[in-house]
């Protein structure tokens, strides 16, 4: 036994090594250096989080980012449970399709997902040009380059990295289930509402603050497609670090945290709402 603990030991050491060297010191010194007054100067301050959440522009950032995650991870789980609800209906060969299709679409984000709405749905692009010759209204002046236009971009990426989440968590629902709610009269809406969406509840959490924090960290797709013409915490937060006149390290880790502490907040709640064992809360 103390021969396989070493062996373990060892295995996991060099991960250790890299979690402690780019997880853990980055966090613990980007928590200290927002302390630490602007200019490099040693000393104990709050003032930069006090900049964050009076000035103006940090305190759009933070509605922005927060309602574009909010409302794009809502939807994206949305659009997930009824394609994750379809393929657990029909499996087969669909289900492969299905899912070789996600994988696929999952790794298109970024920069030429900004692009291809851009050629898409831009001042000249496909769409556009379409609902400008046959007058769709909501084609031709769709606003792309505003904060609606990013959450429909936003929505694109999430649905797909949120339907693979959900798909294995319907094979915990068993046929027995729906046939037991069958017999005693309920309908396919009652089986859902009573015991199918409960038994999902806790992976369905799990996945919306997964979708948030994928959401809220989202930056390659929103800088390309409107660079700093919206403000959103990401762009906010690269400011302060690849500036061309001033570079402020200390402001922008408390920007950093700040959406740490988001992240951090998102999962505590999903942990208080999610059932425990034995049906307590």
């Amino acid at each position: 036994m103390k021969t396989q603990k070493k062996t373990y030991i060892l295995a996991l050491a060099p991960f250790l090594l890299l979690c402690i060297l780019f997880e853990i010191i980055p966090v613990i010194y980007t928590v200290v250096r927002s302390f630490f007054p602007e200019g490099g100067d040693m000393g104990f301050t709050l003032d930069n989080y006090i900049n964050i959440f009076t000035g103006k522009l940090y305190q759009q950032a933070i509605i922005n980012s927060l309602m574009i995650s909010i409302l794009s991870s809502v939807i994206g789980l949305l659009v997930a449970f009824i394609g994750a609800k379809a393929v657990h209906e029909n499996g087969g060969k669909l289900k492969q399709v299905f899912m070789s299709i996600l994988n696929m679409v999952s790794n298109f984000s970024g920069v030429p997902l900004a692009f291809a709405y851009i050629i898409m749905f831009g001042n000249i692009g496909v769409m556009t040009m379409i609902g400008g010759n046959y007058g769709i209204e909501f084609l031709a002046e769709f606003p792309l380059y505003s904060v609606w236009g990013l959450l429909l971009i936003y929505v694109y990426f999430q649905i797909p990295l949120s339907t693979l989440l959900l798909i294995p968590a319907f094979d915990s629902i068993r046929k027995e289930w729906k046939e037991a709610v069958a017999l005693l009269g309920g309908s396919k809406g009652t089986f859902w509402r009573k015991v199918g969406i409960p038994v999902l509840m806790p992976s369905i959490l799990g996945t919306f603050s997964v979708l948030f924090a994928n959401a809220l960290a989202a930056y390659a797709s929103a800088y390309a497609l409107l660079m700093n013409n919206v403000s959103l915490l990401p762009i906010r937060l690269s400011e302060q670090f690849v500036g061309d006149i001033i570079q402020r390290p200390e402001f922008g880790s408390a920007i950093a945290v700040v959406m740490m502490v988001f992240m951090v907040l998102a999962i505590t709640v999903q942990n208080k709402m999610t059932p425990k064992k034995g049906g307590r809360q």
